[in-house]
Parts: structure tokens; C-alpha cells; sequence
């Protein structure tokens, strides 16, 4: 059945329970007790009278320790495996359907997911079923099943994609298969979160299930672990919402931004009040240092949705305002400036000129300010200086906002986007009307689509268009009869904008409304993008930007895979399966394309339709194999019926100095209680690291690293050493063996020339044995890398950071030589490369050796400078292993954060450099004795 979670490799065993009862009917006859027969001779005669014996009985309770003893050995060899999720208990070739949610809030805790699909899988194969994979994130493929050993394959190349799963999109998929095959077993790993479509998924499932016959059994984290963030939100400051689909105990964490060379530019706490499943984070900075953020990401949560991507579209922008009116109409409340600055301050830096005198004056010292965004209210005709400067402004990028008014309209401005009518009013000039117009829909095509105008808008007065061939591509709003209310033009790489109405109410009450606002918004937006045709509607609507970089499912910016197409310029919807997540377009003007929308949020699954299946935790679908613990217990057993028996027999009572009878049953049973408890059951554990004897390690030069008892470190230094190792043998004369972690504690260190040594924070400190052993071994000429792995997150001049303040603790009862950073003339630099740096994963760490004596006379022609020894002690916090950590076929593990694509070389080439400077010390110092010392022997 289904629901039982016991299954058996070998079945046909269990059938040797049946001759248990014939074993307890054996076992209650045993010979008759030997008698003991006294002296003298005479009695034997008597005592050997014939007499008719009964044979003694075995006790029951011996009977009951033998059978338990034959028991636990026939379900032994029967191969039990204890399987909580039910998927392998089914007899028979049904077929076993694993279903995995793979989108980006299964990410957080993938391994996890993996192992409960491989003991799933695992145990298929025992029973010799066939297996079905179906990922929701991935697309969708015909379902088929296939040997165990296939389905495997098939799960390892699965994982976590950078956008929400689409399951509504494979329910015709997994039809089908349950059409094919009914009464399938579905184990379905879900992450609980709701993506596009749930709101009948549940229900389609269930009536499928229920039609189909199939037994579906579902596992689930107890509470949805992910933290996402949805796409940032430029206003006042950059605003950016921490999501959750439930409360999960993840109540308060980190949110950083960064640039785009991966540096943190500003942090940001948060809390979730009690049962909250949002929690906003705004970052208020220097409009410098907003617009140099790329990336905000919560700290420590490894997924695509927990990274919002910022592009030229969230950046906070520069606008420079111009008013051309009188100075009585520049009065606050009346101008139009305070219109605009009033609708653009909530979400860009505005500026007015101070103590200029004339618009010439005002305007450059605007674009002295380098402002992005120029926007001219009401200005006529400007002198051929000033209109020279605008004219290069513009078509180096920048973006000009014109509002019209009588000046505009009296003057003959060539910074417009199309022709307009001048002259009297017999030709068109200023059109006025008896009634006022309202505003139409917007085109699909204009930046303003998705806007709804009021219906209270009225237009009084308005500057005409001549008509002409380009004017409907150039319109982006009109009135109801088609007239122009906002065009615009591409000039260079910039863009020229014309609202034909005045910024304040006199020509219309636009200014008083909230479209007003959007408007704006959206027209300040593109200043910038200089790759995208925006001065053209028509050609904005049909621009297509084809991915540069994208985010997997756990947030590392990369390559775009091959699925990945183009979007449109104007893109503003979540990722998907066909545009990851990532950048779009030329690095100086594309998009971001993040797996939240700005409006989305996250929310649990209902599992209510689902009222058939089977709900389980992922925490308790653990697979234990019980062989061990049944041959254990067989085991005690027949050594318990041996001491029995022994006692039985009178051996024991007849032993000299042995324990009494009640001691011997209390110690028999301290022994079987203690054996018992020790065996744990078989389960996937992280391999611990290999330790190589003494004999092994003395003959091959070895490179260590510190077991720190995190996995995440300890895999990132054993993966790093072991890449670092095939570099030195493939580039250098040295055949090193392989890595090996080490406890300072309990190994011994002599036979390590160099130990690496990752600092984590959380982490107990060390004991005083092995800071005693670290101590001595780099006294006796060793060399420890103490790396802190925290050049990301520390400040020059700042307080330390968790893992500055933990190496400090640790270092503080040793005899540290004085440190300086490692000079331009070190030996390190020139050791093996000529190097300058010691790049890791990161570059802005800086790199500490023991400080070298002053360069005195004498030296000034040595080729590098060092000491009497090899430096006992380098600090660095670059993340070095993360950089040299490699997988099987030599794939990085770890992605190098930083704009330099040769990081990652130069990080190999500095590790050589210091385990050849470790071996060799300052040979390459000594270079300038060589002519003396070829002298003094004579050749």
C-alpha cells in the first residue's frame, strides 16, 4: 500500500517467518541437566538405578530471546528501508511520478529537495519500478517513464530556475502520463509558494488525481523558508519590499546594495512585525552613490528572487527647471516650476538656477550641474550659444522637456519635436475653444500605455502640430479629436520632448491631476537610455533588447543560457522561462528584467482542493536503510542466549570470582541497552574530509585547510586547495598530493608546509591545544592563510566585522609578528609570476604579510626584498579558495565578483606565487649571490 512507509529490497526473505513457530518448538526440548554423582562408590550403584527421566524445558523467556534473535536476522537479510514519504511501498511496476517544484523559492534549500528525490528514486529501484522526473520550472516535455537509473540522471541535471514555476502550464503534460499510466504513485516536493495560475491548479490536480486513480503524496517544507524582493522602486529614496509567503520564524535580516562591480554601497536592517509577510527597505543616499547601485540582494539568501537588478529606469535623476516668464509670474504658487517641482521632487533630485540672470544665464548653469534632464517652461527663442550647448546636450544624451506658453508659441524654436503652427490665428497659431477637450486613451506603443486619463482633464488651449508624415509616430498622448497634446523626437543619443500645453493650470487643469505625475515620472524615466529609440514610438514599441547577463536560481550573474530571448525596450513584467531575470541590452542604456514584478507578492499554496492526498514534511521524509540495526540487534540477542546458556549450564555459578547472577542480568542488559542505542541508521551525511595518515602525508607535499565544522567553508577550502593543487602541477615542477583537512587540535602539523585557515564568525573559537599547535608550527617555520573572507562587506576606517573581530580574538594570545600590506618589492610578488596583487574571489581586500626589514644599503640591487625567513602568518580577506575552487571537469565553482574577466587567473597566479615562496623562502632574494658564490667555487 501506498501509505505504508516500510519496503523491503529483498521480500521473497519474509517468507522464512514462517518457520518461526517450528523453531519454537525445537528450541523447548534440551538435553536432561548433567547430575553430579558423590563418593564413596557404594551410592553409584544405588543413584544408577534405572528410574524414567523427564527432559528439562528451556525457559520461556529464553524461547522468546531466540525466536526475537531469528526475527531480527530474516528481516535483516530482507533489506528493510524505512521510507516516510510512502512513495516506494507500492507493489507490483506502477510507476513512481516525482514531481519538483525547481522555480527560485525552491532554492533556499535545494540539497534538501535532492536527497528526498533521490531516496524517493532509490527506493523505485529497489521495488524495480519505473520512474518519471517532471520539473515545474522547466519546460514543458512529454512524461515518460523510464529505468531508475535514467530518472537519476535526469534529476541531477535539474535545478533551480531564476523565475516562479508554472504549474498550470504541465497539468496537460502530466494528464497524458496519468492517462498512460493509472495508479501511478506522485510525490510531489513542493515548495508551498503560490506562482501564475494557482487559483485552479489545486483543483485541476485533485480532479486529475481522482480520475486517474493515482495516490499522490505531497512534501513540503513546514513553513514556505523563502525571502524575496520585489523589483525596486525609485521615489524619494529606492524603495525596495522584502516578501515572504508566511511567517516563518525569518523575522529580521540584511538587505545590501551594491554596484556593478559587486561592492557594497549601503546596507539595510529589516523586520517583519509579528505575522507580517512584507517589510519595506529604503536606501536614502547621495543621488552619486544611488545611481552607481546595480544590485540589491537580502544577505545570505542564495536565490534569484531575493535579487532585484537596478537599471537606468530606477536610477534617481538630475532635473534642471527653466521658467521664461516674467518675474512676477516666477512667484511661488503661481509659476509653473512649482508645478513641476512639486510633481517630480517625490522621485528626482530638482534644481533651479540661483542668481542667474536671463535664461541663458540659468540654463548654463544647469548644465554646469550636469543635470540629466532639462526642462524648459514657456522658453522662446534662445540665443546661438545657448542653443548650441542644449543642442550638444541632447545629442550627447541628455533629455529636453518643453511646455508650451505664449513664448513658445510667439518663437521659432528649432528643440521641438515636430513643426509647429505659427503666425496669426487665420493659420492656426494658439487654438482656442468654446468648450474644452479631454484626453484619449493612450496608443499600446506610447510610454504613457497602461495610464488611464481622467475624464475631468479638459484642455482650453494648446499649440498645434503642422500635420506631416512623422507626427503619428511622434505622438505619445492626443485628444479626443486626434489633435497632438505630447510628442516627441530621437535627436542623437538623446530625446526631445513637447507637452503643447503650458505647466501650470492656464491651459489646462492636467497639472492638478495624478496623470500628470505619472506622466512625468514616465517621461524623466528614460533619460539615459541611449540605446533605446524613444524619441519614435513606433520604434520603441517594436525595439528588442537581447539578454547580456542573467541570474541563475540561486542569484549568480552570468552567461545567458540558450533558452534565453530578447525583449522589448519597454519590458516591465516578471521574469520568465524565455527572459531570465538579468540585464538586457548595451551596459549604457538596456534594462532589467527581476523575477518579481514591482506589484507581485508572494502567498502560500492552498492545499485544501487537495483533499485526497497525502501531506508530508521534507524535515521527516528522511530514508533509513535498517539493516544496520537489525544485524546489531540479532547480534546482542544471540550473545545475550550464549551468557543465558552459560548460566544455565552452571558455568558461570562455577566460576571462581565471577559476578552473581543478579550482577551478570543487570550488566548483560547495561550492554544490550548500550549496543542498541549506538548503531544509527544509514542516511546521506556530507562526506567528512579525508585525512591521510602520517606515513602518507611524509611522502607527498601536501597543501592543508582548517575543518571549520561549516559546510559551506569547509566544501569552498577542500574544492579550493584541490584546484590550487592541479594548477601547481600542471604549471610548475612541484607534484603536490592532494589537500587534506586538518584539526590544529589533533593532527600533527610538521608534515604541512602551508595551512589555509577560513575565518567564519559563527563558529566556537578554538581551543587553547590547538592555538598552542598553530603557535608552534609557524615558530618552527610553517605558514598560516588566515583568510576572512569579508573584503565585500568591510569599510577602510570602519568597525571591524564579525569575522575581523573573530580573528582578532583568536590571534590575540599569539605572538604575531608586526604586519604590513605586501609591499611592491616583496618576494611574494616575484616568486613564481610577477604579480601585484592577491585577488580571491574578491580584489578590494588587502593582503597582510610579516612587516620586512627597511631596504638598507646593500640591497637597493636585490631583485625582491625579504627577510630572514618566510613570513609565519598572511592575512587576507578575498575569499582566495572560492577563486581556485574548481569542480570535476575543472568547471569554477564559485562566480568572481569584480569587472576583471583575468580575476580569476591572477587569484592562481598569486596562489602559486605563495606556495612556492612557503617552499622555497627567499631564493629568489638571493639571486644577487649567485656570481659570489660560482667565484668562491672556482667556476
Amino acid at each position: 500500500m501506498l501509505g505504508l512507509p516500510l519496503t523491503f529490497a529483498a521480500p521473497l526473505a519474509l517468507a522464512a517467518l514462517v518457520a518461526l513457530p517450528a523453531l519454537w518448538f525445537l528450541l523447548r526440548v534440551t538435553p536432561p541437566r548433567p547430575r553430579r554423582i558423590d563418593f564413596p562408590p557404594l551410592r553409584i550403584m544405588a543413584d544408577l538405578l534405572g528410574k524414567r527421566e523427564t527432559p528439562a524445558r528451556t525457559p520461556p523467556w529464553l524461547l522468546i530471546l531466540r525466536i526475537l534473535a531469528a526475527a531480527c536476522l530474516i528481516l535483516a537479510v530482507s533489506g528493510p528501508v524505512w521510507n516516510p514519504s510512502g512513495t516506494g511501498a507500492a507493489g507490483g511496476r506502477t510507476p513512481l511520478l516525482v514531481v519538483l517544484d525547481n522555480g527560485f523559492t525552491a532554492a533556499h534549500d535545494w540539497r534538501e529537495r535532492l536527497r528526498v528525490a533521490t531516496d524517493a528514486i532509490e527506493g523505485a529501484a529497489r521495488d524495480g519500478r519505473p520512474v518519471a522526473v517532471a520539473a515545474l520550472a522547466e519546460p514543458v516535455a512529454v512524461l515518460e517513464a523510464r529505468v531508475p537509473a535514467a530518472a537519476l540522471e535526469r534529476l541531477r541535471a535539474i535545478a533551480p530556475r531564476p523565475h516562479l514555476a508554472d504549474r498550470a502550464a504541465h497539468l496537460p503534460s502530466l494528464a497524458a502520463f496519468l492517462e498512460r499510466s493509472p495508479s501511478t504513485a506522485i510525490l510531489w516536493i513542493s515548495d508551498g509558494v503560490a506562482g501564475p495560475g494557482e487559483e485552479t491548479f489545486g483543483k485541476s490536480l485533485a480532479d486529475l488525481v481522482g480520475r486517474t486513480g493515482a495516490a499522490l503524496t505531497i512534501l513540503k517544507a513546514d513553513r514556505p523558508p523563502a525571502l524575496a524582493l520585489s523589483a525596486a522602486e525609485s521615489g524619494g529614496q529606492l524603495t525596495a519590499h522584502v516578501l515572504r509567503a508566511a511567517a516563518n520564524g525569518r523575522d529580521s535580516g540584511l538587505v545590501r546594495a551594491l554596484d556593478q562591480k559587486g561592492l557594497p554601497l549601503a546596507e539595510h536592517a529589516f523586520t517583519f512585525a509579528p505575522d507580517a509577510t512584507e517589510t519595506e527597505v529604503g536606501f536614502d543616499l547621495p543621488v552619486e552613490l544611488r545611481n552607481s547601485i546595480s544590485r540589491i540582494e537580502v544577505a545570505a539568501e542564495r536565490s534569484a528572487g531575493a535579487v532585484t537588478l537596478v537599471d537606468e529606469r530606477g536610477k534617481r535623476r538630475r532635473v534642471g527647471l527653466v521658467f521664461g516668464g516674467t518675474s512676477d509670474q516666477a512667484q511661488p504658487l503661481l509659476a509653473p516650476t512649482y508645478y513641476l517641482s512639486r510633481a517630480l521632487g517625490p522621485y528626482a533630485d530638482v534644481q533651479e538656477p540661483r542668481g542667474a540672470k536671463g535664461i541663458a544665464e540659468s540654463i548654463g548653469q544647469l548644465l554646469d550641474n550636469q543635470v540629466s534632464v532639462l526642462v524648459l517652461a514657456d522658453v522662446g527663442a534662445l540665443d546661438g550659444p545657448t542653443l548650441a550647448r542644449v543642442e550638444q546636450f541632447v545629442d550627447e544624451g541628455g533629455l529636453l522637456l518643453r511646455f508650451a506658453g505664449p513664448r513658445l508659441a510667439a518663437g521659432n524654436d528649432p528643440l521641438v519635436p515636430v513643426r509647429l503652427r505659427r503666425g496669426g490665428r487665420t493659420l492656426g497659431g494658439t487654438l482656442s475653444w468654446d468648450s474644452p477637450k479631454t484626453l484619449a486613451p493612450f496608443a499600446p506603443e506610447s510610454p504613457f500605455a497602461g495610464l488611464t486619463p481622467p475624464a475631468d482633464i479638459g484642455v482650453r488651449r494648446q499649440i498645434l502640430a503642422e500635420p506631416d508624415g512623422d507626427l503619428p509616430g511622434r505622438t505619445w498622448a492626443s485628444l479626443q479629436d486626434g489633435t497632438p497634446i505630447v510628442t516627441a523626437q530621437k535627436r542623437g543619443q538623446g530625446l526631445v520632448v513637447l507637452f503643447h500645453v503650458t505647466a501650470d493650470t492656464t491651459w489646462s487643469n492636467l497639472p492638478l491631476s495624478g496623470l500628470f505625475i505619472d506622466m512625468l515620472r514616465r517621461v524623466v524615466n528614460l533619460a539615459g537610455a541611449k540605446a533605446l529609440p524613444a524619441g519614435d514610438a513606433g520604434a520603441r514599441a517594436t525595439a528588442v533588447l537581447a539578454p547580456r547577463l542573467t541570474l541563475d536560481g540561486f542569484g549568480a550573474l552570468g552567461a545567458p543560457p540558450a533558452g534565453a530571448t530578447a525583449v522589448s525596450a519597454d519590458y516591465g513584467d516578471r521574469a520568465t522561462l524565455e527572459h531570465p531575470p538579468g540585464f538586457y541590452g548595451p551596459a549604457d542604456g538596456g534594462i532589467a528584467v527581476n523575477a518579481l514584478a514591482m506589484a507581485d507578492r508572494l502567498k502560500p499554496l492552498d492545499f485544501a482542493a487537495l483533499s485526497g492526498a497525502r501531506l508530508g514534511s521534507l524535515a521527516g521524509a528522511e530514508t533509513l536503510d535498517l539493516r544496520a540495526t537489525l544485524f546489531t540487534l540479532a547480534l546482542m540477542l544471540l550473545i545475550l542466549d550464549t551468557l543465558a546458556g552459560l548460566w544455565l549450564g552452571g558455568f558461570l555459578r562455577r566460576a571462581r570470582g565471577f559476578v552473581s547472577r543478579p550482577a551478570a542480568i543487570l550488566l548483560a542488559g547495561l550492554a544490550l541497552g548500550a549496543l542498541v542505542g549506538a548503531p544509527q541508521p544509514v542516511q546521506a551525511q556530507p562526506a567528512a574530509p579525508a585525512r591521510a595518515g602520517a606515513f602518507e602525508s611524509a611522502q607527498a607535499t601536501r597543501l592543508a585547510y582548517v575543518v571549520t565544522g561549516d559546510e559551506a567553508a569547509d566544501t569552498a577550502s577542500r574544492a579550493g586547495l584541490s584546484g590550487l593543487t592541479q594548477m601547481l602541477a600542471s604549471r610548475t615542477a612541484l607534484e603536490p598530493g592532494d589537500p587534506i583537512g586538518i584539526d590544529p587540535a589533533k593532527d600533527e602539523l610538521a608534515f604541512y608546509p602551508l595551512i589555509y585557515w577560513p575565518i567564519v564568525a559563527g563558529r566556537p573559537q578554538p581551543s587553547e591545544a590547538a592555538i598552542r599547535r598553530i603557535d608552534a608550527f609557524m615558530r618552527n617555520g610553517g605558514t598560516v592563510i588566515f583568510d576572512t573572507r569579508d573584503a565585500l562587506t568591510a569599510r577602510p576606517g570602519g568597525p571591524p566585522t564579525p569575522e575581523g573581530a573573530y580573528l582578532r580574538k583568536m590571534l590575540a594570545t599569539l605572538e604575531v609578528p608586526e604586519l604590513e600590506p605586501v609591499p611592491p618589492d616583496h618576494v611574494l610578488t616575484k616568486a613564481f609570476y610577477l604579480v601585484d596583487n592577491f585577488p580571491g574571489r574578491y580584489a578590494t581586500g588587502q593582503t597582510w604579510v610579516e612587516t620586512l626589514p627597511p631596504a638598507g644599503e646593500g640591497t637597493e640591487r636585490r631583485p625582491a626584498r625579504a627577510g630572514d625567513g618566510v613570513s609565519p602568518i598572511v592575512i587576507t580577506s578575498n575569499d582566495l579558495a572560492a577563486a581556485w575552487a574548481v569542480g570535476k571537469r575543472g568547471e569554477p565553482l564559485y562566480p568572481i565578483v569584480g569587472g576583471d574577466q583575468r580575476q580569476r587567473e591572477m587569484a592562481f597566479r598569486g596562489g602559486i606565487n605563495v606556495v612556492i615562496y612557503t617552499l622555497t623562502g627567499n631564493y629568489k632574494a638571493d639571486q644577487v649571490h649567485v656570481p659570489a658564490l660560482l667565484e668562491r667555487l672556482g667556476q
